[in-house]
């Protein structure tokens, strides 16, 4: 019953409002980042101050498309542990770089490579903290069973996608999760997993929308930069359009398939996406 309500919310917002994270021309992600801590705290006290953090720091620069989020964000967590920075603001700004996309391996190296110029003992401080931001049972991480990684999403993993096996590189998995007025299927990709280069074609309509429901994973259309894909992420894919979707080197990845109404509709697979293309992924 829950699974059912939590599926009719999902449709609900694909029909309602199909825009759960826009995606711009550069495939850059789009949605804003509010900040209300100044106001909340210091609003009566120092709302200059207040105005300064919200809508300038977080509000301008934080939005500021010229760095992407996740680098950022090491560089705030670099900045404050070299100033031995480790109260709270710390822990929020390692949240925020483990939802940007940092992996655990990936703070590990930065905190160790850091400790060098900035110093052992901070080096201990932001380890101790990541520690609870990166904890042993993130079941998304490449090192964990798919039995494990399903508990994390909501839709089944389903079966081996052994009908369309010789498309994909790594192990797939297929869900059906309607088939009555739009077709949706939960697409399941272990670590490393991608399919191969296709053209959703149509003589009208048509195309294709992902959302992501869990782990991390990447699209990307030819001749464009790849676009991160997590948990609420929407891809719309127009018809006509060259292009691949699988998971991140480092984590499992699910994304709902939504199957847009078109005339005359069919799939070209092509060439498989190459280790080359894929290497430059994080």
């Amino acid at each position: 019953m829950f699974k059912k309500l939590l599926l009719a919310m999902v449709l609900a917002n694909i029909i309602l409002n199909p825009v759960f994270a826009k995606i711009d021309n550069e495939g850059n992600n789009m949605k804003k980042i509010v900040q209300t801590a100044g106001r909340t705290q210091l609003g009566e006290f120092s709302p200059e101050f207040a105005h300064f953090n919200d809508d300038i720091l977080f509000g301008e620069n934080w939005n500021n498309k010229a760095i992407d989020l996740k680098t950022r964000s090491i560089i705030t967590v670099v900045s404050l542990m070299s100033q031995g920075i480790t109260d709270s603001s710390m822990m929020h700004h390692l949240e925020n770089a483990k939802k940007a996309g940092v992996t655990k391996s990936e703070i590990a190296a930065i905190i160790t490579h850091n400790a060098f110029y900035a110093g052992w003992p901070k080096a201990w401080a932001v380890f101790n903290l990541s520690k609870t931001v990166w904890t042993d049972n993130d079941l998304n991480s490449a090192a964990v069973s798919k039995d494990e990684y399903a508990k994390t999403v909501m839709f089944p993993i389903g079966e081996p996608n052994t009908a369309y096996s010789k498309y994909f590189i790594g192990q797939s998995y297929l869900a059906p999760v309607s088939d009555e007025q739009v077709k949706i299927h939960n697409v399941t990709f272990e670590p490393k997993c991608r399919n191969n280069w296709h053209i959703h074609k149509a003589k009208s309509g048509g195309g294709q929308m992902l959302i992501g429901v869990g782990g991390r994973g990447y699209y990307q259309e030819w001749g464009k930069e790849p676009v991160e894909i997590k948990e609420g992420t929407v891809i719309h894919i127009p018809a006509g359009v060259k292009h691949w979707h699988g998971a991140a080197p480092d984590s499992w990845f699910s994304h709902l398939a939504v199957e847009l109404d078109g005339v005359e509709t069919s799939n070209e697979w092509l060439e498989p996406v190459s280790d080359a293309v894929y290497g430059k992924l994080k």
